[in-house]
């Protein structure tokens, strides 16, 4: 069974799997830093993880990331939701 994840949500983990840092993540996502932290502990809620890490390894294990078959090696990572990639101009820099 899959949590609801809300579109923001999946941008964060998005540029979490990217290695964005908290304050990164909130200027790319024209947010504060504490509701950039806010996203990520509902998120680690939501997936039973402990660390960011784990975040991160849950997020494949339920779909809500992958790597595309095509992919070369620096590949974008790609947030699923719904089954269906999700697609943002904060997803193509």
């Amino acid at each position: 069974m899959k949590a609801h994840i809300s579109t923001r949500e999946t941008q964060v983990l998005h540029l979490i799997a990217h290695e964005n840092t908290i304050n990164e993540i909130a200027d790319k996502l024209y947010i504060s830093p504490h509701t950039a932290v806010s996203h990520r502990k509902s998120l680690m809620v939501k997936l039973s993880a402990k660390n960011t890490a784990g975040l991160v390894r849950r997020a494949f294990e339920l779909g809500l990331l992958h790597i595309p078959a095509h992919a070369s090696k620096t590949a974008s990572i790609i947030p699923l939701q719904s089954g269906k990639a999700k697609t943002s101009h904060i997803f193509n820099s």
